[in-house]
């Protein structure tokens, strides 16, 4: 029994894995950050050139 607890205190597999799982997370929320950005900033600017035109055409 005392050899079972020590090896699965030695045991680190679940703690990397864990580790890459809050790695990727963090990506994630970043990457959704950015493109909500860049999104918003898109929709702005394409609103921004049909008023343009519309205004053009008159």
């Amino acid at each position: 029994m005392k050899t079972l607890l020590a090896r699965f205190a030695k045991d680190e597999s679940g703690a990397t894995a864990i580790e890459y799982g809050l790695i990727a997370a963090l990506i994630a929320v970043v990457v959704i950050g950015i493109l909500t950005t860049i999104g918003t900033n898109l929709t702005a600017r394409f609103t921004e050139v049909a008023n343009g035109l519309a205004g053009a055409g008159n």
